[in-house]
């Protein structure tokens, strides 16, 4: 089973990162990341594939999972209509601001704890659930207040179980994470001009063919469809702050706008018109 580093790059460097019913269900995406994640799913029966842990949900599901552990999608193989939300915790914050902070100390251990993997149950499931809904729709600072009060709640709460008896060590997270964020950060410095295979290879000290092989044995994924799965996330990104669509195909490095929507709709199931009025 291929294991995947993910790059999360929160949004004006934001210690959080949402995504709002993010849909990847016809995606086996096996991965880890240094950000603490916290997922709601909901409307659907879906697999709970934590580390080592494997069960399934009914219904919904609400899991915290620690710093590199290695997790799938929560909505892989789901065929009906359901809803998700998930939360991105930077590493660097709960060093920085929960260890300074005597009244969210509760919270550091939580996220410590989080290392076992954690699914909540009962109240505490639908009470957090109803909060991260209503995430999307906030200003920075009201969403910062309220991810706050949500992590106060689970670090309270007793309904909650652990996915492992011991914490979670990815051995393989650190040397890896290394040399593929600076692939990830040159696509997120570059992203919006063309890329050319040569210089973003050299960035690592590879040949186009050797970066090739190395980009896919990594990522489980050729640099092309990689580079376009990123362009159209941000692509959705531009779109909800009221871009245009041409704004937005050229904003994101896209030379043709057919180009743009074709691809668009391959990786999402719709044209970008379609996702705009839908969300907006």
């Amino acid at each position: 089973m291929k294991i995947q580093l993910e790059n999360i790059q929160p949004n004006d460097k934001s210690s959080f990162h949402l995504l709002h019913n993010p849909k990847l269900n016809d995606l086996f995406f096996w991965h880890f990341h240094p950000e603490f994640e916290l997922v709601y799913i909901e409307g659907a029966n879906g697999k709970r594939h934590v580390g080592r842990h494997i069960s399934n949900f009914k219904g919904s599901d609400l899991v915290l999972i620690g710093s590199n552990i290695p997790h799938l999608n929560f909505d892989h193989g789901i065929k009906t209509e359901y809803h998700k939300e998930v939360l991105h915790i930077s590493a660097s914050f709960k060093e920085k601001v929960f260890t300074e902070i005597e009244e969210l100390e509760d919270v550091y251990e939580l996220l410590d704890r989080s290392q076992h993997g954690i699914a909540f149950y009962g109240e505490t499931k639908e009470t957090v659930g109803a909060i991260m809904k209503q995430l999307q729709g906030m200003s920075r600072f009201e969403q910062f207040l309220k991810i706050l009060q949500l992590l106060k709640l689970l670090a309270k709460s007793n309904d909650y179980t652990l996915l492992h008896q011991n914490p979670i060590i990815n051995d393989k997270a650190n040397k890896q994470q290394e040399r593929l964020q600076k692939v990830y950060s040159y696509i997120d410095e570059h992203y919006s001009r063309k890329i050319a295979l040569e210089d973003i290879a050299a960035s690592i000290n590879l040949g186009k063919e050797a970066f090739c092989r190395y980009f896919k044995k990594n990522t489980g994924s050729t640099f092309t469809n990689f580079l376009n799965q990123y362009r159209i996330t941000q692509a959705k990104r531009l779109l909800l702050t009221g871009r245009n669509i041409g704004e937005t195909c050229y904003e994101c490095g896209f030379e043709s706008l057919s180009y743009f929507n074709r691809t668009f709709k391959k990786i999402s199931g719709e044209n970008p018109s379609d996702y705009k009025n839908r969300n907006l």
